[in-house]
């Protein structure tokens, strides 16, 4: 028999290896901006055009690179970094494993010009497709320019999966401020399509936040600063009014490294309870220096997922911290006309800490064990109720599970097939009884159900917007006051994206800069006065709904838009709300179900209700 198993060409081989670390633009813009800093760059400036696609540069003043360096740079696995397996685990630079350069010459067309500042001449290389196409000797400045031209040019299906301009600009806005903010001592600019988005000078930590974050938060940050022997923790975090109805504003940084960890996102949030409403989230740019050998960062390709030693110390010191920094500095009233009201109304806001307050949270067993000397590993562990459910606090955001979402149009066909065969109808001029102020009693031909407002509306609402977005657009009723609204570099991308979806449910909304709105008027079935706030949630459902591939980018807008305006449990309804509400459900094409599978009334019948009495 001839043999079967055979080595693949070097090409195909690196646009495989390719596909793990440069999945978009934005991989590339990652990649290249850790290089320049790791190049011990004082100013590094990213141009991009069309979002990317067609060109991202990247310009540093760093150390520059040999001839030959300038070469290798682009092999597989070529590293300055790594000489042995323990150098493994004493990184403390951005990059190390050698991929990235080799990965981006495998997908596009790289063009790169460098010098060290004791050569005369610097280097000239130009790849494509992996293969070096000219090398020659060039004039240019101490540092290093690396261009990536026509990303994916020769993968074409995978350039077809790119996203819009706009999507695409998000994610390179994203990637950008996670740098910038890692390193504050340094310049950094992003130009796209010749306009400059962001001029960054070196400065301090706090003025890179604002720089990048917005002056509003310039009087209202808290500063964290605890030094142990395990860890250091520092950064900021927002006063309690800072707190808003999406989590973008939130970034945390291990040795330098932005991560994303939602343990840790917890132990923040858990710092901050009672102190901002429930569906709140505090503001937060906190970073933690410790020993790289008890942090793993080599677990994931784009080294954004890592793993602690013991991630239950750094829970309760994140947690100890900013609890400290929060008792430490008083809490003063303020009002903002831009927060909504019932984030105002809470007693954190309006009253400073008592003394009270400040002796609980500093005089803590928790607290006391973390500004002790040499107790990193003896934190009490009699509670870890606190570190069990660190979990429940992503899924009582309002998302319904992957495992929900995917099994709910098989859940609603099928409940809309009984439905069909069932004929089951409310009783004429019946007397309605809400229960709660959640649930509603009706009486059928067949026995009485109980209704879930909150989730009946919400079928209702779905049905309605989803006929919006698929043709029939809803009407607009036009402020007579437009709103302004101002949002992050990353949030402001995503809206801008979604702007022409949002106008097909009834949001006409504006852009006036980079970063600013205007809304000038809203859907006409929804009161107006709340609309700052509406956006700003939509906003963050959708964010936390777009990583579901299953439904497109109008539908997933649709199920964010039923659940944020359907009314609430706990909401009291006149009789005609009550009979309207189930009405409107009994024309519904799925009433039995919301959109993610969840019922939206029981049916109680005649003959089992007998049986119950035994009769």
């Amino acid at each position: 028999m001839s043999d079967i198993i055979h080595l693949l060409p070097d090409n195909i081989a690196n646009q495989i290896a390719a596909g793990e670390v440069i999945q978009r633009p934005a991989s590339a813009v990652k990649e290249l901006l850790e290089n320049a800093v790791d190049a011990g760059a004082s100013s590094v400036k990213l141009l991009v055009t069309d979002a990317g696609k067609a060109l991202v540069q990247v310009i540093d003043d760093g150390k520059g690179m040999s001839e030959t360096d300038a070469r290798m740079a682009f092999e597989r696995h070529a590293t300055s970094k790594i000489s042995n397996i323990e150098d493994l685990f004493r990184i403390k630079t951005m990059g190390f494993r050698g991929e990235a350069l080799a990965s981006i010459a495998a997908v596009a067309q790289v063009e790169l010009k460098t010098r060290k500042a004791e050569d005369s001449l610097g280097s000239f290389i130009e790849i494509e497709n992996s293969q070096v196409v000219k090398q020659e000797p060039c004039a240019f400045q101490t540092g290093t320019s690396i261009s990536m031209k026509n990303l994916f040019f020769n993968v074409p299906a995978r350039r077809n999966f790119l996203k819009s301009n706009a999507a695409e600009m998000r994610h390179i806005v994203e990637e950008f401020i996670r740098v910038a903010m890692a390193f504050p001592s340094v310049f950094f600019s992003l130009t796209s399509n010749g306009q400059e988005v962001f001029h960054l000078e070196a400065g301090s930590l706090k003025q890179r936040i604002v720089q990048i974050l917005g002056s509003q938060y310039n009087a209202k940050l808290v500063s964290v600063n605890e030094e142990t022997d395990y860890l250091n923790i520092y950064g900021f975090v927002g006063k309690p009014e800072t707190a808003r109805k999406t989590r973008g504003d939130q970034y945390f940084f291990v040795n330098n490294r932005f991560i994303k960890s939602a343990y840790l996102n917890h132990a923040v949030n858990s710092a901050f309870d009672e102190m901002i409403a429930k569906d709140s989230f505090p503001s937060y740019v906190l970073y933690i220096d410790l020993d790289p050998s008890v942090v793993d960062i080599n677990v994931h390709p784009t080294k954004q997922e890592i793993k602690f030693e013991d991630e239950k110390i750094i829970y309760a010191f994140v947690q100890a911290a900013v609890k400290h920094a929060l008792a430490q500095f008083s809490i003063a009233p303020s009002l903002d006309f831009t927060l909504n009201a019932d984030i105002q109304s809470l007693d954190a806001v309006s009253k400073p800490f008592t003394t009270d307050k400040r002796d609980a949270a500093s005089g803590s067993n928790l607290f006391k064990t973390f500004t002790q000397s040499n107790q990193a590993h003896f934190i009490e562990a009699s509670d870890k109720s606190e570190l069990k459910s660190w979990k429940s606090f992503y899924e009582s955001t309002g998302m319904s599970s992957v495992d929900q979402v995917t099994s709910s149009d098989n859940q609603q066909q099928l409940h809309a097939d009984q439905f069909s065969k069932k004929q089951l109808r409310v009783l004429p001029d019946t007397t309605l009884l809400q229960l709660h102020q959640t649930y509603i009693i009706a009486s059928t031909n067949s026995g009485f159900i109980l209704v879930h407002q909150q989730l009946a509306h919400e079928r209702v609402l779905y049905e309605r917007y989803s006929m919006a977005a698929h043709g029939q657009q809803m009407p607009t009723q036009q402020s007579l006051f437009p709103v302004e609204l101002e949002m992050t570099g990353a949030d402001a991308a995503l809206l801008k994206d979604l702007l022409p979806d949002l106008l097909t449910i009834g949001y006409q909304v504006e852009i006036k800069s980079d970063q600013t709105f205007v809304i000038q008027g809203i859907p006409a079935d929804i009161l107006s006065g709340n609309e700052k706030h509406a956006i700003e949630l939509l906003i963050e459902q959708f964010k936390h709904f777009s990583s579901d591939i299953k439904f497109s980018k109008r539908e997933k807008l649709v199920r964010c838009m039923s659940r944020q305006q359907a009314i609430k449990a706990g909401q009291q309804l006149t009789q005609k709300e009550m009979l309207a509400l189930i009405e409107d459900l009994f024309t519904c094409g799925s009433p039995n179900v919301t959109p993610t599978g969840s019922p939206t009334y029981l049916e109680f019948k005649e003959d089992y209700l007998d049986r119950m009495f035994g009769r």
